[in-house]
């Protein structure tokens, strides 16, 4: 095998085997930190129904009820950030969260929409960094089933 053929095959093992060291690091930072957040600071107020979370969902109009299901969301989602072969997954389903948080907020809220937006990009970053895991996540569940 010349140089060459090692260098290539190093190549290929490297771009299938996921994200580097460096990236890898960094998005465990971002997915214990936004875990820790969804979980402290987003929804466990919902769960307690802290009254500046149950005056939001107060306009809305829907009941405790959603209250409580989007914080259990919001703490399944960020435990599930911290738990490696749940990871993606759950920065996925994240993700659709915050759009619809987006949503609420523009169309009945009147609240800012930033906040929904930027995390919607960190959650978006980390499912993106862990599609490879996702996906294998993915297989050998629909795999199990058959």
């Amino acid at each position: 095998m010349t140089t060459h053929d090692r260098t290539a095959n190093e190549t290929v093992r490297t771009t299938t085997e996921g994200p580097g060291r460096a990236l890898n690091i960094t998005t465990w930072v971002f997915q214990i930190l936004l875990g820790a957040f969804m979980i402290v600071a987003s929804g466990t107020p919902k769960l307690f129904a802290v009254e500046s979370a149950a005056a939001g969902f107060d306009l809305i109009g829907w009941g405790d009820w959603f209250m409580y299901f989007v914080g259990a969301l919001e703490i399944a989602g960020g435990v599930g950030l911290l738990i490696p072969r749940l990871s993606g997954p759950a920065a996925i389903g994240l993700s659709l969260l915050m759009v619809g948080a987006a949503i609420f907020n523009v169309a009945i809220l009147d609240y800012p929409v930033i906040t929904p937006l930027i995390l919607l990009a960190l959650f978006a970053g980390v499912a993106w960094v862990r599609r490879d895991q996702t996906r294998r996540f993915f297989n050998h569940g629909l795999k199990s089933v058959r």
